[in-house]
C-alpha cells in the first residue's frame, strides 16, 4: 500500500525526532569538534543575519544550542534568543547549556520547523544551523520563519551543497542505504543531508516563502579530527540519519557497514591528520 504525502511527512518527523532524541547525548559530546568543524560558518551566519546587540533572535533546529551560546553574547543582556528544535532530549541539553554558561537570555521552545507556532512580527532577526535541509516542506519551515521576523529582519541558514562537494557525506549515506538492502536516494530528494544542495534551489524558496534581498555564499568548511577512526567516533554517536538507516541490521551486519565506510574514508588522511571536504550554503533574504 502507498502512503498519501501526510502520513510519510508525518512519519519522516516522526523518525526525525526519535532519531536526534537518540542522538542528543552523543551531539553535545562532541561539541569542541562541531565548534572547530562550524565556528567561522557560525560566525558569517549570525553576522549575514544582522545579529546585534538588544535584538531579539530566534535559532531554529537549535540542537544543543553550541550557536545558542553565540547568538545570546552577541544580543547581550538586553536581548533575547529563543531556540526551538524538534527533539525534547537535545532542547534540554540546549537549556543546560546556555544556563551553565550563566546566559539567562536564552528561551527554549519545543516545536516543529514547520509549524512553529509562534507570534507573527516577534524577531529581529534568525537563523537555522543545520536544520532546513532535514525538512519534508523546507517551504514551510521557510514561511514560518518569515511569518515570525518583524519587517526588516533578517534570516540566515545553513545547509549542505551538493554531494559532489560533500563526499564524506555522500560515502556515508550511499554505503549505509547499500548495506541495509535499500535501493539509492535522490540526494536531492525532500528531508536529506545535501537535499537543499541543487544550485538556485535554496535561493528560490526563500524567494517563494516572500524573502527577499536572497543571496547565497558557499564556504568550505573541512571536517578536520585526527584520524578516520575519530571521525567515525563522532558519526557513530552523533548523526542520527546514519544511525536510522543502519539500525534494523545485526551486529555483524552493522560492523561491516562501518568498516566499509571507514576503508573508503581512509581516502582522507594526510600526513597532518585527517580532513574530510565539507562545503555549506549561507543563504540570506529580509523581511
Amino acid at each position: 500500500m502507498t502512503l498519501d504525502a501526510a502520513t510519510e511527512a508525518r512519519l519522516h518527523k516522526d523518525r526525525t525526532r526519535q532519531d536526534w532524541d537518540a542522538a542528543a547525548t552523543g551531539w553535545d559530546k562532541h561539541t569542541p569538534a562541531i565548534r572547530a568543524w562550524l565556528g567561522p560558518a557560525t560566525e558569517a551566519m549570525i553576522s549575514m543575519a544582522g545579529v546585534a546587540p538588544g535584538l531579539s533572535v530566534l535559532d531554529v533546529a537549535a540542537g544543543a544550542g553550541d550557536q545558542t551560546l553565540d547568538l545570546a553574547a552577541r544580543v547581550g543582556p538586553r536581548g533575547r534568543v529563543v531556540a526551538s528544535d524538534i527533539s525534547a532530549n537535545i532542547l534540554a541539553l540546549a537549556a543546560r547549556n546556555a544556563a551553565d554558561a550563566g546566559y539567562r537570555n536564552v528561551a527554549t521552545h519545543l516545536a516543529d520547523a514547520e509549524q512553529l507556532d509562534l507570534d507573527a512580527n516577534a524577531f529581529d532577526a534568525a537563523v537555522c544551523r543545520l536544520g532546513l535541509m532535514f525538512l519534508p516542506d523546507p517551504l514551510a519551515g521557510l514561511t514560518q520563519i518569515h511569518r515570525s521576523l518583524k519587517p526588516g529582519g533578517r534570516f540566515c541558514s545553513m545547509v549542505f551543497a551538493g554531494p559532489d562537494q560533500n563526499p564524506c557525506l555522500r560515502i556515508l549515506m550511499t554505503t549505509a542505504m547499500r548495506h541495509a538492502g535499500l535501493p539509492p536516494r535522490d540526494p536531492f530528494q525532500p528531508g536529506g543531508l545535501v537535499s537543499l544542495g541543487r544550485p538556485g534551489l535554496i535561493d528560490a524558496l526563500f524567494q517563494q516563502a516572500g524573502f527577499s534581498a536572497v543571496a547565497t555564499t558557499r564556504m568550505d568548511a573541512p571536517f578536520r579530527m585526527p584520524g578516520t577512526a575519530h571521525y567515525l567516533e563522532f558519526i557513530r554517536d552523533a548523526a542520527g540519519p546514519i544511525l536510522h538507516i543502519l539500525s534494523p541490521l545485526d551486529a555483524p551486519a552493522r560492523a561491516a557497514a562501518w568498516a566499509d565506510i571507514a576503508g573508503q574514508l581512509d581516502a582522507f588522511q594526510t600526513a597532518d591528520g585527517w580532513a574530510g571536504p565539507n562545503t555549506l550554503l549561507l543563504t540570506v533574504g529580509l523581511k
